[in-house]
């Protein structure tokens, strides 16, 4: 059985619930009031919520293998394609950084000040590297040598930080601020430059961006695999399945020795997360590209294809709503959204209903401005 075309809905697809779905865990109305699933793990283990941020990287892979694949097979074009992958990559790392410097409020907002303590490492910052050095490695290297590329990845990450002594702390650990990561990320980044909520380490700092590249890396290779033309989808399905399964059951069995860690972005956490996301990914393809069921696709795939778009300014949105001052019925000055939240959710659910309805709310107000976009076929692409 042939597929009639080699864009995969499915793909689109899976873009666009990861994407909702960061939508969802970003917003709640209450950051106090929240389901457990939807909340980062403390430290080691893996929650649904700690699968999205590694979901999108392997897509942006499957994406790299599908935009790319032509071009790597004309090394006269790969310079322009190498510059054009920076490109990307250094407007997605400046539109993160734009998120960490927009204010809160523009009241005694001092600029300069701003800049000299913005914090450096982020999502969008780390996706535009992970992109940018996957696509390097997809147009000069073979399958062959990206597959040993993770493989090396995941092993020197896994020896470097067990076994590496930690300046300042005499042995090699997993905890949060003595970790050979979070070392790496004060002195090369000062402190000045982390994450806010920590100050002493970032969990999108800079030598867990090393194992975050293999994510990338995951899925440059299932988008390879899918792209072949010489094996039957059925072929496809069955050995994706089972590669995805052999790489949850390794992640599962590495977490023993070296613990899930999203912050971290531990070696078992890149096999448990890669693995989880090709199964997904092989089911969806099975099911929406192979036998064509693809009627509940559309709201995700108008999530999917203005993805970058709608993350980017479901983060600006709120701040500038939210600086739009309403006094409540106490006489008190509280923002925009706030006030919605406190008036529309909160009197009529539990609080941990209502913040999850407000989260709710968050992604069908983006859907209508998605929708409207995907009827015009405006597309912003970075």
């Amino acid at each position: 059985m042939e597929l009639k075309t080699q864009r995969l809905l499915s793909l689109d697809f899976f873009r666009g619930l990861t994407v909702a779905t960061m939508i969802l865990v970003n917003n709640p109305g209450s950051w106090s009031h929240i389901y457990a699933p939807l909340e980062h793990a403390e430290w080691n283990g893996c929650t649904p919520t700690d699968l999205v941020f590694p979901f999108f990287l392997f897509i942006v892979g499957v994406s790299i293998a599908y935009a790319m694949g032509s071009k790597k097979a004309d090394p006269k074009s790969h310079q322009k394609t190498i510059l054009k992958a920076l490109k990307r990559g250094l407007i997605l790392f400046g539109l993160g950084l734009l998120l960490a410097i927009f204010p809160r409020n523009f009241q005694n907002y001092d600029f300069i000040e701003s800049i000299k303590h913005v914090r450096i490492p982020g999502v969008l910052q780390r996706i535009g590297v992970v992109f940018f050095i996957c696509s390097v490695i997809f147009l000069k290297s073979s399958e062959k040598n990206i597959f040993r590329t993770i493989i090396i990845i995941l092993i020197a990450y896994w020896a470097l930080m067990m076994f590496v002594p930690v300046p300042g702390v005499g042995y090699a650990n997993l905890e949060k601020e003595t970790n050979l990561g979070a070392w790496l990320d004060r002195t090369i980044l000062t402190e000045a430059h982390l994450w806010k909520s920590s100050i002493t380490w970032d969990p999108e700092g800079i030598l867990s961006t090393l194992p975050a590249i293999a994510t990338g890396l995951f899925g440059v290779l299932v988008g390879v695999y899918l792209k072949r033309k010489d094996v039957e989808p059925a072929s496809k399905i069955a050995w994706l399945f089972s590669v995805g399964s052999v790489c949850v059951i390794a992640g599962l069995l590495w977490d023993l020795e070296f613990p899930i860690n999203k912050a971290l972005w531990t070696s078992s956490y890149v096999l448990y997360t890669g693995g989880l996301a090709t199964i997904i990914l092989s089911l969806s393809y099975w099911i929406i590209d192979v036998h064509q069921y693809n009627r509940f696709t559309k709201p995700f795939v108008i999530y999917g294809v203005n993805a970058i778009t709608v993350f980017f300014v479901s983060g600006l949105m709120p701040r500038l709503l939210n600086m739009i001052k309403i006094k409540n019925a106490n006489g008190d000055e509280i923002g925009s959204l706030t006030y919605f939240n406190e008036t529309f959710f909160t009197p009529h659910f539990s609080p941990i209903n209502a913040s999850l309805a407000y989260a709710i709310f968050v992604i069908l107000f983006f859907y209508v401005i998605l929708w409207i976009m995907y009827k015009k076929n405006i597309i912003i692409k970075v």
